[in-house]
């Protein structure tokens, strides 16, 4: 269950995959549909979209289950497919993968508050958390990322559930903003926080996801690698999105972005993908890229 600790050592540099949303868009999906339901009812597009990263070269691709706890997908209707819906998730991404790729499975955030802020526990969470996970590592993946989190106490549930009802690495990556005082979460947590109290519950990989351009993201490591000696994990969006013509456009190119590949590694970053916007050539920039630096 390990084998990304000898794919690293081997490799040095691991290269995540890119942005699903972006991609699934372009296949079709529609605003407020949930992407989920398209592993039951689309597979061919979400196999197109995970077999597009593999062929681009990337080490390690996620699934389509980023919204996939029960809490989430019951805002559309779909919280009785909760175990298909990622089992069949994790099965996609490993069809696509075969031997060439490792699978990190994707869980996202629930949308919701925990109390006191919000009316959810945390043992409401723990409980999706870890019907998620289960379902995850049933289907076949290899490792589990939880990611684009901005409450440290949900992170830390999704990582106790995964932990507790499967024997996959997990990873943690955060959504930072940089303000006044320097990069913290919507929720007031900063990097060094995370990368420490997630170390101390028991995560295998810490990082940081979304939410900025990779200028941002070689800032982000310096900080979450001053923390932690855990492998870093991030993965970029191509730029702040712009609306164009009533269209979002992110104008990082492939080229612009793996040309900072070397920085990204020199503060600290193990596994580099792309977030919103990053497209299958980001990633083979990226591998490209990657070569060079370490051979």
């Amino acid at each position: 269950m390990n084998s990304w600790k000898s794919w690293l050592e081997r490799k040095r540099v691991l290269i995540a995959d890119g942005g699903w949303g972006t991609e699934l868009v372009q296949k079709g999906l529609g605003p407020g549909e949930a992407p989920e339901a398209w592993n039951l009812d689309r597979r061919d597009d979400v196999l197109a979209v995970a077999s597009s990263y593999v062929e681009a070269g990337a080490d390690i691709i996620l699934t389509n289950t980023f919204g996939g706890t029960r809490m989430k997908l019951a805002r559309a209707g779909l919280s009785q497919k909760t175990e298909s819906l990622n089992r069949l998730g994790s099965e996609i991404s490993r069809q696509a993968a075969g031997n060439r790729s490792l699978v990190f499975a994707s869980i996202g955030p629930t949308g919701e508050f925990m109390k006191p802020l919000g009316m959810v526990s945390e043992e409401e969470m723990f409980r999706d958390f870890a019907e998620q996970a289960q379902a995850l590592a049933v289907g076949g993946a290899e490792g589990i990322v939880i990611e684009t989190m901005t409450d440290l106490s949900e992170a830390k549930a999704a990582l106790r559930a995964a932990k507790e009802v499967t024997k996959l690495p997990v990873a943690v990556t955060l959504t930072f903003d940089k303000g006044k005082k320097g990069y913290a979460t919507i929720m007031g947590v900063r990097p060094e926080q995370a990368a420490r109290e997630l170390e101390m519950s028991g995560a295998d990989i810490v990082g940081a996801n979304c939410g900025a351009g990779i200028d941002q993201m070689i800032e982000l490591m310096k900080l979450l690698r001053s923390a932690t000696a855990l492998p870093l994990w991030c993965k970029p969006n191509a730029g702040l999105p712009e609306l164009i013509d009533g269209k979002t456009v992110y104008r990082e190119t492939p080229e612009m972005m793996a040309s900072k590949l070397k920085a990204l590694f020199q503060a600290g970053a193990n596994i580099i993908g792309g977030c919103c916007g990053t497209t299958p050539a980001h990633i083979r920039a990226f591998v490209r890229e990657r070569n060079l630096l370490v051979g």
